[in-house]
């Protein structure tokens, strides 16, 4: 790495604070179904941690399951409900606000706190949990981090919130609309969804 001259990667994790209490049963619908014959029937989500300038920011992703398109993200540096909020609902309303979702994520208090199940409920999304501590119930979700970090976050350094938003806006609009997926059969996620709008008229 040193000989590309690139900046260290940080293996420093943030310190856990507090927690927001756990309401109702957290049961796995998708069971590791990770793929969706229509848009928007499932999505799935988690966030990720970069530090800035000796300090923690957070990276909350709405995936799309069918396109493995990332529909809705957030960026802020706290780890609180509004992080998962705020992404959940930019993915609800850039997708033309529909019907019925299946929402995937892990158990952390962000996805079981009190305030986000009432937003999924009032834009009735069904909430969707991986076992505890399972990673691979998620597995979409933490191959994009994995990608994103590799290609894009340990390769650069960042003075402050706003380089590492523009950063993170660049690098998934290019996943998006640039990057083929072997398990699309090499069609980047917006190819997958024009094949599927076209099939539809």
């Amino acid at each position: 790495m040193n000989t590309m001259n690139l900046p260290k990667r940080s293996t420093e994790k943030p310190k856990w604070k507090g927690a927001w209490k756990d309401n109702g049963p957290c049961v796995n619908h998708l069971n590791q179904q990770f793929n969706s014959s229509t848009p928007n029937s499932v999505w799935a989500s988690d966030f990720t941690y970069i530090k800035v300038n000796g300090r923690f920011h957070y990276l909350c992703v709405v995936i799309d399951l069918f396109s493995r398109k990332v529909v809705g993200w957030s960026l802020s540096n706290r780890h609180d409900v509004d992080l998962t909020i705020k992404a959940f609902e930019k993915a609800y309303f850039d997708r033309g606000e529909p019907d019925y979702v299946l929402f995937h994520s892990d158990q952390g208090s962000e996805y079981t706190a009190f305030t986000f199940r009432q937003t999924l409920e009032k834009y009735n999304a069904v909430q969707s949990f991986s076992k505890k501590g399972y990673p691979y119930d998620n597995a979409c979700c933490e191959s994009f981090f994995r990608h994103m970090k590799r290609e894009c976050i340990d390769r650069k350094s960042y003075r402050n919130q706003n380089e590492l938003r523009l950063c993170c806006f660049e690098y998934i609009n290019r996943y998006n609309s640039k990057r083929p997926h072997s398990s699309l059969g090499d069609y980047t996620p917006d190819e997958i969804e024009e094949f599927y709008m076209e099939s539809q008229e």
